[in-house]
């Protein structure tokens, strides 16, 4: 199974789609989960693979959806008395398998390496292109405008980042190249005088002020930069900072959806299931608080003690 899910792990991976690779790292009797044992999980939230019983599924999906969407790995467990497994790091969720033990599966986000589209054939594009590389940005150079850059930029899932380096030969072009990607970032190393003149021909040509507004010009941080590889630096600083600000954003809507989840829903009592309140069809009302349940056999167990507490 291990061959099979690495396969599809690197199949994934080459098509630059996102996925969560799951592994058991620690498990407690009687669980069926086994140390090592492995799970992919997909954008999409298909589950392949084996990580105990079925019912450790739903709550494994749902964290890796949201592993992916906060781009971070998370640790989960899965205990029949969830307090017992509370610790800093970890995400405690009651394990609702029948045949009880505990397990911790290790949930990793495999994303898309971000890409960067560098225009130009100047000493900066060039420190440009070597330094992305060994930062493990997906590199796609195009020392010429007129290079094909847009088939092999476009078509991924992962961020893009664009700079163009020209330099005074094909500026006007590049830069409109540069624009039909729609980049997360684009930078344009020049000076401000020469990027002004760059804007107004643009502007003539019919390229909207919103999106010559949106250009980084000079493109990079204020570091001071003069030699090539220091004006790639600055350059790239200021991507890792763009991506990283961006980042943080669905970070904090993940956190808000599981603040949003924690109180639409409810743990069954009986057998430590999660319960969507508003679609809940088995409930009870005791000392003026209403119990929600997966089921009608929950409901009735409940009941069933708590009547045999009251006579007793």
């Amino acid at each position: 199974m291990h061959a099979d899910l690495l396969k599809m792990a690197a199949e994934l991976a080459g098509r630059e789609e996102p996925f969560v690779l799951a592994v058991v790292v620690r498990r407690l009797p009687a669980s069926s989960a086994q140390a090592g044992d492995m799970a992919i999980i997909t954008g999409d939230g298909a589950f392949h693979g084996w990580l105990g019983g079925a019912c450790t599924q739903p709550t494994v999906v749902r964290e890796a959806r949201r592993a992916l969407l906060a781009g971070k790995p998370r640790l989960l467990a899965l205990a029949p008395d969830p307090e017992t497994e509370r610790r800093p790091g970890v995400a405690v969720f009651p394990m609702t398998c029948h045949s009880g033990g505990s397990v911790e599966i290790y949930l990793e986000p495999i994303l898309p390496a971000p890409r960067l589209a560098v225009f130009g054939a100047s000493p900066a594009a060039r420190a440009l292109v070597s330094l992305g590389r060994a930062m493990g940005y997906t590199v796609v150079a195009a020392e010429a405008p007129e290079t094909a850059v847009a088939p092999a930029a476009a078509g991924s899932r992962a961020p893009l980042f664009a700079v163009v380096a020209t330099m005074g030969e094909g500026d006007e072009e590049a830069i409109r190249a540069a624009l039909a990607l729609s980049p997360a970032y684009l930078g344009v190393v020049a000076s401000v005088r020469r990027f002004a003149q760059l804007r107004q021909t643009l502007l003539e040509q019919g390229v909207t002020a919103a999106a010559l507004d949106a250009i980084r010009s000079p493109a990079g941080l204020p570091i001071g930069a003069h030699t090539p590889e220091e004006i790639a630096l600055s350059v790239l600083a200021e991507i890792v900072e763009r991506r990283r600000a961006t980042a943080a954003v669905p970070s904090r809507e993940a956190e808000k959806d599981e603040e949003k989840e924690a109180a639409s829903t409810a743990v069954d009592p009986v057998c430590g299931m999660t319960v969507d309140v508003a679609t809940a069809r088995h409930t009870a009302e005791r000392d003026g608080r209403t119990w929600y349940f997966c089921g009608a056999g929950c409901r009735e167990t409940f009941l069933a003690g708590w009547k045999g507490a009251a006579s007793g």
